[in-house]
């Protein structure tokens, strides 16, 4: 019993890691924005598309990767500058129609790019898998594992000690003010766009060679990152980061505990109980209105 639930939470973490990369996505992205980008599961969807597609064509795996990561990017400029940007200051309801109607968009161009079939990647070190404690581990979930790990850190670092990070967060608290010592607020909107477009896109090629990508795989993974981001403070990105390990872990323990068909029912209820119990989320700061 202790095995399987070490197996559990191995698998739990892996897929966990990914809902965290979405997540942190959506948490930049309304940070800098306050809007919250529905299209941020496609941006997983085409990295791991676009990499297989590249790969097709004759590209190494390493060089396929960080090109579709840099397409992916491109196009979250794109959404920025074409979707985003013409409808400042509408309301909130009129920004999430816009970014889902991005997102219908991005699964038509890519069903008729790539079809309904389903698509992977080879592993990036081998199928041989590695026991672990009495666990099985994929290399895959390893390369999974470490590759979120050094990218949390990265935005963290980014975020906390140098002079462009700190301006995106000077964004999210007051956009104003930041506006008025100089920050130039839309610099800071493409780039946090950019920077949630390249973790989505590295997120789908990560989890490619595990799972099959097609056209609409990125809709679960976008909805699993949503709520990793209400979970954790929707705003707070360690938050997210946090709040997709827990969504992970919880999700894979139901399945094997109790039943896989009611994995994702199991996900959603949690998000429910915690938005009932505490609306902030988890680790999202109380709101306070002076009158």
């Amino acid at each position: 019993m202790l095995e399987q639930f070490f197996q559990f939470l191995v698998t739990g973490v892996t897929v966990g890691s990914l809902y965290a990369l979405v997540g942190l996505g959506f948490a930049l992205i309304y940070n800098a924005s306050d809007v919250v980008n529905f299209a941020q599961g496609e941006f997983v969807m085409l990295g791991a598309m676009t990499a297989i597609a590249l790969l097709g064509v004759g590209l190494p795996l390493p060089v396929a990767a960080i090109a579709a990561t840099l397409a992916a990017i491109l196009v979250g400029l794109l959404l920025e500058r074409f979707a985003i940007e013409p409808a400042q200051g509408a309301s909130v309801v009129t920004t999430i129609i816009i970014t889902i109607g991005a997102a219908i968009f991005l699964r038509g161009v890519a069903l008729l790019l790539w079809g309904k079939d389903f698509h992977s990647l080879p592993s990036f070190s081998g199928d041989a898998p590695i026991h672990l404690g009495g666990a099985t581990v994929l290399p895959q979930s390893l390369w999974v594992l470490g590759v979120t790990m050094l990218l949390v850190g990265l935005v963290r670092a980014f975020l906390d000690r140098t002079l462009l990070g700190k301006a995106l967060l000077a964004c999210s608290f007051n956009r104003a003010a930041a506006q008025l010592v100089g920050i130039n607020v839309r610099v800071m909107l493409r780039l946090a766009y950019g920077l949630s477009a390249g973790l989505g896109a590295i997120a789908g090629i990560l989890i490619a060679p595990i799972t099959f990508s097609s056209y609409e795989a990125g809709v679960m993974l976008g909805l699993k990152g949503f709520s990793a981001a209400i979970i954790g403070g929707i705003g707070n990105p360690m938050g997210a980061v946090a709040g997709g390990l827990l969504l992970g872990v919880l999700e894979a323990l139901g399945a094997g505990l109790i039943s896989s068909g009611y994995k994702d029912a199991i996900a959603f209820l949690f998000v429910l109980m915690v938005l009932f119990f505490k609306p902030t989320g988890l680790f999202g700061h109380q709101l306070v209105e002076r009158v």
